[in-house]
């Protein structure tokens, strides 16, 4: 985007103001500063506004005149995305949707409710659990994420291999498209006709538009949960016990990984309760029918011992079960007692090659110098090797960019892919030939041209530059890593 004028900045704030009244609209360099990166420090990238609509129709009108103005916008929510997703690569307008955060409807006979696209995640399961639901999608920063970024990425958690990710829960969507027209996707039924468009909308990374109202599923919670702890003198014994309990006919709700170097982060932090000498640690959790609960445990805990485990104990109440979900889930916080930064890697890969590829990730960033931890959702084979680094040291920051790609080539490679959660972004564009064909890439351009063809709604975003493939794309442009001189092209 050619830089805009200050004379044309004024005018626009002007008009925006107008539109969204008094206290809604930044563009002072300083109050921008806030919203230069999200959970992914390594991007940054100053918007020339930062917007806070509160209706639908407040963002309709700002995504019209971002459309006559030629203007690229984005929608944010809280920030937390771990891809350089809601960065606003080429300027223009950050839409931030944090206004937009109310429970508009709960419908308990037919377990849905309506939300708006700024709503934490977890306020939901507060705001219907006192009639006995909840919203089963539960990423790790649940406490602080929204439903609307969550649509974004297609968010997953540590709940997902019993209860899937984030598209398995919404219905329908009220979205403005890059045009500003105001319209729905699905509603309220579960068997809508003609394409899915819900399904196609959830996970477009913001590339289609903005969602301002979302239909969502909420569940009845279990009559019973049953959480265990397993722990491992070695981490391949832990993660044969993960492929062990699925042999055995188990689908548990959850089954996370913790490393050595986690459980010592997450001990100093919050003292848990994890051991500090074990190799590795498994949190597996059991719900569903209080009948025959007490089996499914024991049969989790003979599977786990057979694989090697140390010990293997149930949490005895609620509280010592959400000690050691706190931990699990506050993981990446703790990591900076032991490191200024980190790199959240995000790969998916077939849950039998889990010892195969940990090795691989130790391999790959020792051979850079660089220490990792794991903690991850083991049961669906959702890896998170945490990079570790100094970005205070010269270099450092360069090692960790060409160790995650190297990661994410080995899940490419052993039949896995590049992101289970935290979306393609700005990070991984220029590694989406790992998995897919220029065919495959051209075939989802000509998707996104139809929702945006002036290419103004999040640009820059999941598609690889021209020099990685030559068929789609606009003219090739270095990645932004490249521009930091952090990393080369391959």
């Amino acid at each position: 985007m050619t830089p805009l004028t200050d004379t044309r900045k004024k005018s626009l704030r002007r008009e925006m103001e107008t539109l969204l009244g008094p206290g809604s609209v930044l563009s002072d360099p300083e109050e921008l500063l806030v919203y230069e990166s999200d959970g992914l420090t390594l991007f940054r990238a100053l918007a020339d506004f930062v917007v806070f609509p509160r209706s639908a129709e407040q963002v309709a009108a700002l995504v019209k005149l971002a459309d006559r103005e030629g203007i690229p916008f984005v929608a944010r929510g809280a920030g937390t995305g771990l891809s350089g997703g809601c960065l606003p690569s080429q300027g223009g307008l950050v839409i931030s949707l944090m206004r937009m955060n109310r429970v508009l409807e709960v419908d308990y006979e037919n377990q849905i409710a309506v939300v708006e696209p700024g709503l934490v995640n977890l306020h939901l399961s507060w705001a219907v659990g006192p009639q006995g639901f909840y919203y089963a999608p539960d990423p790790s920063s649940q406490q602080a994420c929204t439903i609307g970024g969550n649509i974004a990425n297609n968010s997953g958690g540590p709940h997902t291999l019993k209860y899937g990710v984030t598209t398995n829960h919404v219905l329908g969507l009220e979205v403005v498209l890059p045009d500003g027209e105001l319209m729905w996707l699905g509603g309220k039924t579960r068997d809508p006709q003609g394409y899915d468009l819900v399904g196609l909308f959830v996970g477009s990374e913001g590339t289609f538009g903005i969602a301002t109202k979302i239909v969502v599923r909420i569940l009845k919670k279990p009559q019973a949960v049953k959480t265990v702890l397993a722990v491992f003198d070695r981490v391949d014994q832990a993660s044969e016990a993960v492929s062990a309990i699925i042999a055995r006919g188990l689908v548990p709700a959850a089954m996370e990984m913790i490393d050595q170097l986690t459980i010592e982060a997450v001990e100093d932090a919050f003292g848990c309760g994890y051991p500090r000498d074990a190799a590795a640690a498994l949190l597996i959790e059991l719900d569903g029918l209080q009948a025959g609960m007490e089996a499914q445990a024991e049969r989790v805990v003979a599977a786990c011992r057979d694989c090697g485990a140390r010990d293997v104990r149930a949490a005895r109440d609620e509280a010592e079960r959400q000690l050691l979900w706190k931990g699990r889930k506050s993981a990446f916080g703790a990591y900076g007692r032991v490191s200024p930064a980190y790199m959240v890697m995000d790969g998916v890969i077939p849950r039998t090659k889990l010892p195969y590829v940990l090795g691989r990730v130790n391999e790959i960033v020792a051979a850079h110098g660089l220490r990792v931890g794991n903690v991850f959702h083991a049961g669906d084979g959702n890896l998170h090797p945490n990079i570790l680094y100094d970005p205070r040291k010269p270099g450092e920051e360069a090692r960790v960019v060409a160790a995650g790609a190297q990661i994410l080539k080995v899940c490419a490679e052993v039949g896995g892919s590049i992101s289970g959660e935290h979306g393609i972004g700005l990070e991984k564009a220029d590694y989406m030939p790992f998995i897919f064909s220029e065919a495959d890439l051209a075939c989802m351009h000509r998707v996104k041209e139809a929702f945006n063809p002036a290419g103004l709604c999040n640009p820059g975003k999941i598609f690889p530059s021209n020099k990685a493939c030559v068929e789609v794309g606009p003219a090739y442009r270095p990645h932004p890593i490249e521009e930091k001189g952090l990393a080369q092209r391959f």
